[in-house]
């Protein structure tokens, strides 16, 4: 039981790191539209973590495409709750 637990802990540690390692970092040469919005939007309570622990890490990107991933970043951040299912 122990070692099904730990292994579980790992594994969601694991699942941690990749999935915020995915934050925007740096401005790139590459502007952020829509999709990449909607993905920072749904990445964000990671990229918070990882600045509560002092990492360098971008909440969102700043070379971004103005409204369109305005518009994504607000509709992942809502898809992370749920959305409008849980308006019912």
């Amino acid at each position: 039981m122990k070692t099904q637990r730990a292994s579980l802990l790992f594994m969601a540690l694991l699942i941690l790191i990749c999935i915020s390692s995915c934050a925007p970092r740096h401005s790139s040469g590459d502007e952020y539209g829509f999709l990449g919005g909607v993905w920072h939007g749904f990445i964000i309570i990671f990229s918070i973590i990882g600045k509560i622990f002092g990492l360098s890490i971008g909440i969102y990107a700043e070379n971004n495409t103005g409204f369109t991933y305005w518009l994504g970043f607000i509709i992942g951040i809502g898809g992370l709750g749920g959305g409008a299912s849980r308006s019912r």
